[in-house]
C-alpha cells in the first residue's frame, strides 16, 4: 500500500472494503426494506460462531476511497447499512458525512467495542460477551440485538439492556446454526419479558446476501 493510500485509510477517507451490495434487510427492526451494504474489512472482536470469519483480516480486503463506495452506493438506495467485520474500528465520519450530502440514510450494524464515530441515522448495536462495547454507545443505540446462542446469553441480554434507552428497540436473535434449539429459548424468553422482540436472519430463509 502506497503511503497516500494508507494516509486515506487512516483518516477515514479510504476503507479496507469486503463486498457492496444491494439487497434486502434481513434482520431487526428494518427488515423486509430495501438497502446498499458496505461490509468492512476488520474485526478483533471473535466471535466463534461469526459466519464472516472471512471479513476479520482487513490486509486481505483493498483499501477503496469512499468517493467510490458512495458513487456506486447512490445508484442503488437512499439507504446504506454499514456493517463488517467491525466497522467502527475505522473513522467512519468521512464516509457517512458524503453519504449524507448525496440525501443517504446512514445506518451501522456494530458491537460497539471501538469508540463511535461517524453520523447515523440508525445505529443497531450487537453487544458481544468477548469485548463489550463502550460505555458512550448505549445512549446512542436505536437498536439492541442480541445474539443467542444459548440459555447464557439471556442473561446477558438483560444486562445490556439496563444501559439502552427506554426508546431503544431490543431483539433477541438466534445464532443460525443453533436456530433449533435457540428459538423456543427466545420465544419463551420474549412471552415473558415483552419489553423484547424476536429477530430471524430472514434473508438466509430467503435465501439472498
Amino acid at each position: 500500500m502506497n503511503s497516500e493510500l494508507q494516509k486515506a485509510v487512516t483518516s477515514g477517507y479510504a476503507l479496507p472494503l469486503m463486498e457492496a451490495f444491494y439487497t434486502i434487510q434481513g434482520e431487526g427492526y428494518h427488515k423486509g426494506s430495501a438497502a446498499f451494504f458496505i461490509r468492512v474489512g476488520g474485526c478483533d472482536v471473535g466471535c466463534h460462531w461469526c459466519d464472516v470469519k472471512e471479513s476479520w483480516d482487513a490486509s486481505l480486503h483493498p483499501p477503496t476511497y469512499i468517493d467510490d463506495i458512495v458513487a456506486q452506493a447512490k445508484q442503488y438506495s437512499d439507504t446504506v447499512v454499514v456493517t463488517g467485520g467491525e466497522p467502527l474500528m475505522w473513522n467512519m465520519t468521512p464516509l457517512t458525512e458524503a453519504l449524507q450530502a448525496q440525501g443517504i440514510k446512514t445506518h451501522i450494524e456494530t458491537s460497539g467495542a471501538y469508540p463511535i464515530s461517524g453520523k447515523w441515522d440508525w445505529i443497531c448495536l450487537s453487544p458481544k460477551k468477548r469485548m463489550l462495547p463502550k460505555a458512550e454507545i448505549y445512549k446512542f443505540a436505536d437498536e439492541l440485538k442480541v445474539i443467542v446462542y444459548n440459555k447464557d446469553d439471556l442473561q446477558f441480554a438483560e444486562k445490556q439492556a439496563l444501559s439502552v434507552t427506554k426508546i431503544c428497540k431490543m431483539y433477541l436473535q438466534p445464532e443460525w446454526s443453533r436456530r433449533e434449539s435457540a428459538i423456543p429459548l427466545i420465544v419463551n424468553h420474549v412471552l415473558e419479558n415483552p419489553k423484547w422482540m424476536a429477530s430471524l436472519q430472514t434473508h438466509k430463509y430467503l435465501k439472498i446476501p
